[in-house]
């Protein structure tokens, strides 16, 4: 055999006998919590949100507008067969609405009734440990959609609380649109 053959043969088995020997190790740990984020902006603003609260993350999925009175709602979109309304994130987060392009990124938030948030740019996933996380004071107002903060290399970042967001759509549906304007019995 040449020198070159038992070299490979060597790395193989040294390979092996290493991949075997993983499976008698005790499974790692991660030392400290740590919190799944995705970090994004809506409406020019940074935000981050937790994973954990989100069902899925899309881009480009193409959104049916809808004729209403809530301007955050922009349309429908299917997601595995199912029509789900589509909320622009910005808005309900006290922007002034959507721009004039229709946001690229969609998040299916997690929970029941199906509900989507729009948003302009995804800047990337973080894993922070929980312990440099910011969390806001016991106190915070019922109607915050936004709790604690993320300290990250390019600033400071609010954490958009998803539930928080999805009662404020639940609000939004449950006032109704506004009575239409009835004319008197002379304008008939």
């Amino acid at each position: 055999m040449n020198p070159a053959a038992n070299l490979v043969t060597d790395l193989v088995e040294d390979l092996r006998t290493g991949f075997d020997r993983s499976f008698g190790e005790p499974p790692r740990r991660q030392i400290g919590e740590v919190d799944e984020l995705l970090a994004l902006c809506a409406g020019g603003r940074p935000y981050v949100l937790r994973l954990s609260e989100t069902a899925g993350l899309f881009s480009d999925r193409p959104v049916t507008a809808l004729p209403g009175p809530a301007p955050a709602l922009l349309g429908v979109a299917g997601f595995s067969g199912a029509i789900v309304p589509v909320y622009d994130l910005s808005t309900l987060l006290g922007g002034s609405g959507p721009g004039p392009q229709a946001p690229r990124w969609l998040v299916l938030a997690s929970g029941a009734p199906a509900l989507a948030l729009a948003f302009d740019e995804l800047d990337g996933h973080l894993r922070v440990p929980v312990d440099t996380i910011i969390a806001e004071t016991d106190g915070h107002a019922p109607r915050s959609r936004l709790r604690g903060m993320v300290p990250m290399p390019g600033g400071t970042r609010p954490i958009i609380h998803v539930p928080s967001v999805r009662a404020a759509v639940h609000a939004i549906n449950a006032t109704g649109p506004p009575e239409p304007d009835r004319p008197s019995e002379g304008e008939w």
